[in-house]
């Protein structure tokens, strides 16, 4: 499945066990997976239209009435054209809005630049009391969904990937927001990863592997507050710290474990693997993730070559 279609999914089910839900789109309600919630929770649902500096102050306004309200809007347009009003009614207010992004990164494809979530991750996690999440498959969206309900306060859910999202999760797994989960035990470095590229970062590691590089591999799900235990564990025993995200190599993932590891002396060198700071091609999907070198076998050359400076 995708990244909307289990969103969808998922709020529907969280529909059974949760009376004051409120869920609200930007004249996106099935591109964003919500018909078959729409239809079965009409009292529970509403369009907006396009409008989503509007949708946010509403969502706030539920919010103070105590409902449980989630957003939905494709990622440059709830992130940055809603920015000003996540920042004074989710941020300032601290209230309990969760703002999910659709489409982000590239998986938009051939709508273009003016679709892609490049830079969302960036200004979101710039904003004081805004949580930050990236799931990395339909299964930790799915958690994600029902760890936001009982989460108190804003938060940004940032969905990567297309349709027929690879899995990463085969079992059920215990899911804390802030607490980010090594998938991989190696060596010699230490990959984190978010959203669609931990599978990616898993193949790589697969790779690096056959090169005798020995790599752990930890889905960083939660952006912001980042998880400083595991990085700090990545910083005594790693050689190299790479992190891995389909986002602008400025702003996101990368920077926010660079800010951290910035505070210590003689450390681990970073190697921050993204999407570069420019506006991109557009394109089919894979076809983008392989031109930005966001592919296992790229990460892994990246990774290599990296090696290989030092």
């Amino acid at each position: 499945m995708g990244s909307r279609a289990t969103f969808g999914i998922a709020i529907l089910l969280l529909a059974e066990q949760e009376e004051n839900l409120m869920v609200l789109s930007a004249d996106l309600g099935k591109s964003s997976g919500l018909d078959r919630f729409c239809n079965a929770y009409p009292s529970n649902f509403l369009n907006v239209g396009i409008a989503e500096q509007n949708m946010i102050g509403i969502a706030a306004g539920l919010a103070k009435e105590n409902y449980k309200v989630f957003a939905t809007s494709f990622a440059p347009f709830v992130s940055m054209r809603a920015a000003e009003q996540i920042r004074m009614n989710l941020g300032y207010m601290n209230l309990n809005v969760k703002a999910v992004a659709i489409g982000s990164g590239v998986s938009m494809a051939f709508l273009g630049n003016s679709h892609f979530g490049l830079e969302d991750a960036a200004i979101m996690r710039s904003i004081p009391n805004l949580t930050v999440v990236c799931p990395s498959d339909c299964a930790e969206i799915v958690k994600t969904v029902f760890a936001a309900a009982e989460f108190n306060g804003p938060m940004y859910i940032r969905l990567t990937g297309g349709v027929n999202n690879p899995v990463v999760y085969k079992e059920d797994y215990d899911f804390e927001i802030g607490k980010s989960i090594c998938l991989r035990t190696g060596t010699d470095i230490t990959i984190f990863a978010t959203g669609s590229m931990v599978y990616e970062s898993l193949e790589a590691a697969k790779i690096l592997d056959e090169n005798g590089i020995s790599a752990t591999v930890i889905n960083m799900h939660t952006i912001k507050p980042i998880d400083s235990d595991a990085i700090d564990l990545a910083l005594a025993k790693s050689k190299l710290i790479v992190t891995v995200e389909e986002h602008s190599i400025i702003g996101g993932l990368g920077s926010a474990i660079s800010e951290y590891i910035s505070k210590f002396s003689n450390t681990p060198a970073q190697l921050t693997i993204g999407l570069p700071d420019e506006f991109i091609k557009t394109g089919e999907y894979r076809y983008l993730l392989e031109k930005y070198g966001l592919v296992a076998e790229q990460i892994a050359e990246n990774i290599i070559n990296k090696l290989k400076q030092k």
